[in-house]
């Protein structure tokens, strides 16, 4: 994760923990950073405009009210903005208040689209950065043979082999700092 991202995540937090207070400039800050990637979320079930528009409005009116439901330890905010975002316009699907053109409930989740949208980018950038974090807190011998096994390809007998370990002991630095790596995406460390 870049600095800058870092920031920008920081600051959108602190927001959250501000709105879930009551603040109502901290709404206003985290409608200028998300609107735009939730808006996109919304036009993409939806395909309309104004549904969409609808219900970006319905999502920050319900964030105003249960922002103090957001918990930082389970989610990143724009990950949890953006499932906020996907329930609201599917929601709308459901309970019929959309107009001619949008798709139907059923093809809201596998709506066809090659390209990633932007929601999706930042959320595997991050939990891409929370990899590569969590792997420099492995010890030098399991962090280089799981980046070697999974970044390179390598098979583990091919690791060991160049390691001059046995089998056994790859497999086993791979296992544990596999554990490891998880504890560490878990907790978001």
């Amino acid at each position: 994760m870049t600095p800058a991202s870092k920031e920008a995540r920081d600051r959108l937090k602190a927001a959250m923990r501000r709105l879930a207070t009551g603040e109502r400039a901290a709404l206003e800050e985290i409608y200028r950073a998300t609107s735009a990637k939730l808006f996109g979320i919304c036009l993409r079930i939806l395909k309309d405009e104004k549904e969409a528009e609808d219900a970006l409005q319905d999502v920050y009116i319900n964030l105003w009210r249960r922002a103090d439901r957001y918990d930082p330890e389970r989610a990143s905010p724009i990950s949890w903005l953006a499932t906020f975002a996907r329930n609201r316009a599917v929601d709308r699907l459901r309970v019929g208040k959309v107009r001619k053109g949008s798709v139907g409930e059923e093809q809201a989740a596998p709506l066809a689209d090659t390209a990633p949208l932007a929601d999706s980018m930042m959320i595997d950038a991050e939990r891409e950065a929370r990899v590569h974090v969590c792997l420099e807190k492995l010890d030098e011998n399991p962090r280089e043979a799981i980046r070697t096994a999974f970044f390179e390809g390598r098979t583990y007998a091919e690791i060991a082999e160049d390691e001059g370990v046995p089998l056994g002991t790859m497999k086993s630095w791979v296992r544990r700092g596999l554990q490891k790596l998880k504890t560490c995406m878990e907790r978001g460390e």
